[in-house]
């Protein structure tokens, strides 16, 4: 038991040591921090103290030529004596009881005393630069000045040896710009008495206004040749050009008042005037702007004069042709309606068939007005060809499709006729293959003539007879006249075939008993087809003699089918 109350004891007495030891290092560390803060701010502040202002200051003393310049460094030396004397002695202080804190370990009121003393120091520092910035500006004047005007007379003499070079280019405004380049000399002379003068105030606003003198006349110097040249030479030669150009197109009668060139030329007039005042004060602001979109319109003008010579050109060929094609037209569609009424009743048209023929006329006489309507504005010259351009297209597209819708109601009327004429011509055909078809039966001597030919035979004449009714009819009434047309055509060729058919199957049947007449006397069944094949022969059954004697026949010949073939074909 004691020798546990001993270890509990042990490790109390090294715990209250590690404790005492981490303070320690704790107390030290923060002593340390404090200290190093305070010599921190004891080096801002002897920065502070050794910023040259009484070196600059020390310049100043030779070049105190005025009271201006002596009242100046008067109040430089009031303002550093009040830094070092006054302000710099308080952070002194300050910094003396921040050590006496640290010292104390007061630690809470270091931090509150520290910061107070970074502000001041903060303060003292912006205050003892804006000083020695103030004197270096008057002790760097003369070389930071005359390197600024060394330059610029550089630029001025660039300016004036173009000027000198060129000065004829410059016309009436020689004079005000020689003015203007001797008041930048003068300047320079300024500058060179107010540095004599050590005036340094004053150097500032000379060095200015040179800088703005030399700038300006950088621009006079390029600008001025041009601007007098676009406005006394090249605008106005063009405004002649465009003026005798106007006139010559007005007397060849185009409508060009729409362009209102009068107006405009003598509203340019007038800003070219109101530019050159400008320019003779040497502003130049925005004249040459003003001259190039000036120039821009002039040049547009002979842009539109072109396009209304290349418009009436096409104008004038495409309304040559238009009025060809529009009186072709007009004669066309008169001459239908002329007919119009003759036309329904020959071929039994109603008011609907003949409908697409009044709706071209009424389209072509909405063309012919308006055609009239842009003749009348050509007369009194109220519109540009340009325009008419466009509406000679428009009328000519529109014609176009009149046109197309009378080709088609014109074809619709010629296909009737050719039907007509068809069908006569047909009629003729029809009624000469019948009477082929006659022909051939009375050519070859059958002794019947089966039923169904003089049936089909009075068919296709009563289909010629219906045909002659229809052409013979008042109006004539074209479907039907072509469905019995078509009808007679198909009986006459169905005739024909009968016919054919017949003579060829009776031929065939002939020739079949006559080639098997040869073995009659030694086959008595070939001579008993033969007979039973004679008799359906006579009665008009060729078909059936042809099968019979061919089959009588076959007995003895079996090629006796191809054979008769090959006959029939020679």
């Amino acid at each position: 038991m004691q020798g546990q109350f001993l270890i509990l004891g042990s490790a109390i007495v090294i715990a209250l040591i590690i404790v005492v030891v981490i303070l320690h290092f704790i107390r030290k560390f923060e002593m340390k921090y404090y200290r190093d803060r305070v010599r921190e701010l004891e080096v801002q502040r002897n920065m502070i103290a050794s910023t040259p202002v009484l070196l600059e200051l020390s310049k100043v003393e030779p070049i105190i030529k005025n009271d201006r310049m002596e009242e100046k460094y008067n109040k430089w030396q009031d303002r550093f004596t009040n830094l070092k004397e006054n302000r710099l002695t308080l952070i002194d202080d300050m910094l003396i009881d921040l050590d006496i804190y640290v010292d104390k370990r007061d630690y809470k009121s270091c931090g509150y005393r520290i910061a107070k003393v970074e502000i001041e120091i903060y303060k003292l520092r912006e205050a003892a630069d804006h000083l020695l910035e103030e004197i270096k500006d008057i002790t760097l004047s003369e070389e930071k000045y005359r390197a600024i005007v060394i330059k610029l007379k550089t630029k001025y003499r660039t300016l004036n040896k173009d000027f000198q070079d060129h000065k004829q280019m410059y016309d009436e405004m020689q004079e005000a710009v020689s003015l203007q380049l001797e008041n930048i000399e003068r300047r320079f002379l300024d500058f060179e008495k107010v540095m004599e003068a050590n005036e340094y105030s004053e150097v500032v606003h000379i060095v200015k206004a040179l800088d703005v003198m030399i700038e300006h006349m950088e621009i006079i110097v390029q600008e001025v040749p041009d601007v007098l040249l676009m406005a006394k030479q090249i605008l106005p030669n063009r405004i002649k050009e465009i003026s005798s150009t106007y006139q010559e197109m007005v007397e060849q009668k185009y409508p060009l008042e729409y362009l209102n060139i009068e107006y405009n030329l003598e509203e340019t007039r007038k800003n070219i005037d109101t530019i050159l005042d400008k320019v003779r004060v040497l502003n130049l602001e925005n004249c040459m702007f003003d001259l190039k979109t000036m120039l821009e319109y002039l040049d547009s003008l002979f842009i539109d004069f072109e396009k209304e010579r290349l418009s009436r050109k096409v104008y004038e060929e495409i309304e040559s042709d238009f009025s060809k094609k529009i009186a072709s037209t007009n004669k066309v569609v008169q001459d239908i309606y002329d007919q119009l009424d003759d036309i329904k009743n020959m071929y039994d048209l109603n008011d609907e068939d003949v409908k697409i023929i009044h709706d071209v006329n009424k389209n072509l006489v909405v063309i012919n007005d308006d055609y009239k309507k842009m003749l009348a504005k050509v007369e009194s010259l109220s519109s540009p060809y340009s325009m008419l351009h466009k509406e000679i297209e428009d009328l000519t597209f529109r014609l176009k499709n009149v046109e197309e819708e009378l080709d088609k109601a014109l074809k619709s009327l010629g296909n009737m006729y050719d039907d007509e004429v068809r069908a006569r011509e047909q009629l003729d055909e029809i009624q000469e293959f019948l009477k082929q078809c006659k022909n051939k039966m009375r050519s070859y001597k059958l002794p019947v003539i089966t039923d169904n030919y003089f049936v089909q035979l009075s068919e296709a004449n009563e289909a010629i007879l219906e045909v002659i009714k229809e052409l013979k009819k008042k109006p004539i009434v074209i479907k039907t006249l072509n469905t019995r047309v078509d009808t007679a055509r198909d009986l006459v060729l169905k005739l024909y075939n009968t016919t054919n058919e017949m003579i060829k199957t009776a031929q065939l049947a002939e020739m079949a008993i006559l080639y098997g007449n040869r073995y009659r006397a030694y086959y008595a069944e070939v001579d008993s087809g033969l007979q039973d094949a004679e008799e359906k022969f006579f009665k008009g059954d060729y078909k059936n003699a042809l099968d019979i004697s061919i089959k009588a026949t076959s007995i003895v010949d079996e090629d006796i089918y191809k054979r008769l073939l090959r006959a029939s074909d020679k």
